[in-house]
């Protein structure tokens, strides 16, 4: 057990966690008013923001000795992904149970897998502390780039498509599946 907490102080749980509460504690501050559903657009701004919270901690502290440690890393790295991706989601669930009218729940679960899928892409491709980069910004691709008619658009503006449109979703379950499986086999970029 010990291990996990030197494994959750490394990778900078606790300052994510606290971030992300901090995230859910604002969306429902300036939602409590009822005044109607929250906008997609700030639901999935909300999501990014939690994944790019828990995307710092995608690396270590030191490269050489995480690469040196007599631990087999790809299922811990995996599970790092998957639980960040569940933590971001149930944040804004847990805003939603809260009283706060949101989006739907498939939404924020195609989302958040999704985005935290970039973020693990992000940290293979550019390393932990800008593993946030993919995420926000496809995001601000998708909020200010009009979408193409077509499959291109429910790809290309796959977070702000109904999680209903077949393509939006394959989009959202490729990049999770991509992002953990390359994250979890060669881990973040130095």
């Amino acid at each position: 057990m010990r291990w996990l907490i030197l494994y959750a102080r490394s990778r900078q749980v606790p300052t994510s966690a606290a971030a992300v509460a901090l995230v859910a504690l604002a969306a429902w501050t300036f939602n409590r008013d009822g005044a109607g559903p929250m906008s997609l657009g700030s639901a999935v701004l909300i999501l990014a923001a939690n994944v790019a919270a828990a995307s710092v901690g995608l690396g270590g502290q030191d490269a050489a000795l995480d690469r040196t440690a007599a631990i087999r890393w790809v299922p811990r790295r995996a599970a790092h992904v998957l639980l960040a991706g569940a933590v971001a989601g149930a944040a804004l669930l847990a805003v939603q149970g809260a009283g706060t009218e949101l989006v739907p729940v498939a939404l924020v679960v195609r989302d958040s897998a999704g985005l935290v899928g970039l973020a693990a892409l992000g940290a293979v491709l550019c390393g932990a502390p800008f593993a946030w980069t993919l995420p926000i910004g496809w995001l601000a691709f998708a909020l200010l780039v009009p979408a193409p008619p077509g499959i291109v658009g429910e790809v290309s503006n796959w977070m702000i498509f109904s999680p209903a449109t077949t393509a939006s979703a394959a989009t959202a379950w490729v990049l999770l599946a991509t992002g953990t499986v390359l994250y979890a086999a060669a881990g973040s970029r130095r």
